[in-house]
């Protein structure tokens, strides 16, 4: 491993992890949403995570430092942000403008407190990468305080 290739790890996981934040985020928002655009209620959004894996000749090229565009084995990345299948919640609520003909409005399937949960594990994901980012700028410091004397 180069002596960048955390920082670059640990720069692709604090992007990941924002995005990840303002999907939570943008569910918990539209957690009552009940008519969207596209019609129906808000469909709860996630994050799906990926680690590409470099092998072989592209790993040599990615470590030579010939592969410039090459994502450093380690690093995370988001491979898509996908619709939650699960069905609506249905609730009974005659008045409402969006409701059935048997007076039931579909809600969006969001957990206020699963959702809490996961934006704390991105944002403390977050913090800790942050601290990498902070150690291996030290570390770099101190490499070159020693390389001076």
């Amino acid at each position: 491993m180069k002596l960048f290739d955390m920082l670059s790890i640990s720069g692709s996981a604090l992007a990941a992890e924002r995005q990840r934040a303002e999907i939570v985020a943008a569910n918990m928002a539209n957690a009552e949403t009940t008519h969207t655009e596209a019609g129906g209620p808000f469909k709860r959004r996630e994050v799906v995570f990926t680690s590409p894996s470099a092998t072989g000749f592209r790993l040599a090229l990615a470590s030579s430092g010939n592969f410039n565009n090459a994502p450093v084995a380690g690093s995370v990345q988001i491979s898509e942000v996908r619709d939650d299948p699960s069905a609506p919640v249905m609730r009974y609520q005659p008045g409402h403008p969006d409701a059935n003909k048997d007076g039931y409005v579909a809600y969006p399937a969001i957990n206020p407190a699963m959702e809490m949960v996961d934006l704390m594990g991105s944002v403390r994901a977050y913090q800790l990468n942050a601290s990498a980012v902070s150690a291996e700028k030290q570390m770099i410091q101190q490499t070159v305080d020693i390389l001076k004397s």
